[in-house]
């Protein structure tokens, strides 16, 4: 028995929705659809609406924004069965046995199985920044990601048992797009939750514009700032903070600060081009960090 629970924000899921439906059919697993829209109050709801005709299957459009963290909560109250499959909206089925390879992975009885997420072989130029980051710093195959089964979580097409999921659930606090992936992640690292990595890949449909998603890095790190500051998770859990400790042990937090304020003109122009270098989104990264992070 499987809910699959579908959070979206202003982007038609009808199609996809179809996909989901007729695998699910196929495989004759007991199955519903959920899908919400986290109040972008977008008149694609009006194609969305279509999804309350498929089998098993609704559609709700929710009136205010409460983020990702949220909708996925709301999501995982609102199923019926104990097996829960989050899938984000814009993702494709690049194959015709997802949900057949889902079913065969529920035999295991682990607690979450996760099928990794894969971007497409090319893109416009104006989406090259969320493109490359996703190709060469998130895809990847099942042993890969197997040689640390909690960091390589990433909660879009993840398979997890309801009552597990109620007990961690999504940090409420975090209402804004960044980094909920890894506190639960690190939660699940500490109740010692059973992983399963496989091979069943979503495929990332909706690649962010350059200047959309260096605008969502930025918040994002605002949100792993607060974390790290109410020591949320510990610092040792994610690469990225064990590089900034060990900055910020030496003082050196404070030049790439200064790096920051210096190089910002620099790194918009760069990261929003049609040829943003992750080198330089990388050093945007650590250095917008070290400045924010100096802020109480």
């Amino acid at each position: 028995m499987l809910s699959i629970l579908i959070p979206t924000y202003n982007y038609n899921v009808y199609p996809f929705a179809c996909q989901i439906e007729k695998q699910a059919i196929k495989s004759k697993i007991d199955f519903e659809i959920i899908c919400f829209d986290d109040g972008s109050n977008s008149i694609i709801n009006l194609e969305n609406k279509k999804i309350n005709s498929l089998i098993n299957s609704q559609f709700i459009a929710r009136k205010n924004n409460i983020g990702l963290s949220n909708i996925r909560n709301a999501l995982a109250e609102a199923s019926k069965y104990s097996n829960l499959l989050f899938i984000d909206g814009d993702s494709l089925l690049p194959n015709e046995q997802f949900i057949i390879r889902y079913k065969k992975a529920l035999k295991e009885n682990t607690d979450i199985v996760y099928g990794g997420r894969i971007h497409p072989k090319k893109v416009d130029a104006n989406r090259k920044l969320r493109w490359k980051y996703g190709i060469f710093r998130e895809d990847s195959t099942a042993n890969q990601r197997n040689k640390n089964i909690y960091k390589n979580v990433l909660f879009n097409n993840t398979l997890i048992k309801k009552k597990l999921f109620n007990s961690i659930g999504f940090e409420k606090s975090i209402s804004k797009y960044g980094h909920e992936d890894t506190v639960f992640a690190y939660k699940l690292s500490k109740t010692k939750a059973s992983i399963l990595h496989i091979d069943n890949p979503v495929l990332h449909g909706d690649v962010d514009l350059n200047q959309v998603y260096y605008q969502k890095t930025h918040q994002s790190l605002k949100n792993l700032d607060s974390i790290y500051k109410t020591k949320m998770i510990e610092p040792e859990f994610t690469t990225f903070l064990k590089v900034f400790m060990k900055l910020e042990k030496f003082k050196l937090n404070y030049l790439f600060a200064l790096f920051y304020k210096i190089l910002s003109p620099f790194f918009t122009f760069n990261l929003t081009s049609k040829y943003p270098s992750l080198y330089v989104f990388e050093l945007f990264r650590l250095s917008y960090f070290c400045n924010i992070n100096l802020k109480k």
